[in-house]
């Protein structure tokens, strides 16, 4: 994702889908950029039968929401003013407080709040539509490689 400061937000969000539009799980999920800024990405993802893991209760997979998570991070620390060319993921620990609601759309918000010479810090929660209550939240690390 290139970081021009000569582009606009809605052209480094259209590059930003671009990119994820070609990681095939992201695709696969059906994940959209919706925001992107210094540091901050916004990713969601339609509720869809196929990525269900109870069948009774229609909820999500964990590991569904878990893919979200680690994308928008991933796209956080790409978006960061001094991110780096590429990134990987060190570590992502996954909180997860509830089931997301059968049905809603999930959205990951995250922000890089600390580089180093070779590690972002980056924090996320993902939400549904009840945005007063959480899905899961995250912490993680994330290479830097300039």
């Amino acid at each position: 994702m290139d970081r021009d400061a000569g582009m606009s937000d809605s052209d480094q969000t259209r590059i930003a889908q671009q990119f994820i539009e070609a990681i095939p799980h992201a695709r696969a999920l059906g994940m959209r950029v919706d925001a992107l800024g210094a540091g901050m990405a916004t990713i969601s993802m339609p509720w869809a039968e196929h990525l269900v893991g109870d069948p009774r209760s229609g909820v999500v997979h964990g590991g569904v929401v878990s893919a979200l998570m680690d994308t928008c991070c991933g796209a956080a620390v790409m978006a960061h003013p001094e991110g780096p060319a590429s990134t990987a993921t060190i570590d992502l620990r996954i909180d997860y407080m509830r089931s997301a609601t059968k049905g809603q759309r999930i959205t990951a918000r995250a922000e890089c709040y600390h580089i180093t010479r070779t590690v972002a810090f980056v924090r996320a929660v993902a939400l549904d539509q009840d945005e007063d209550r959480p899905v899961a939240a995250a912490t993680g690390a994330f290479t830097v490689e300039r």
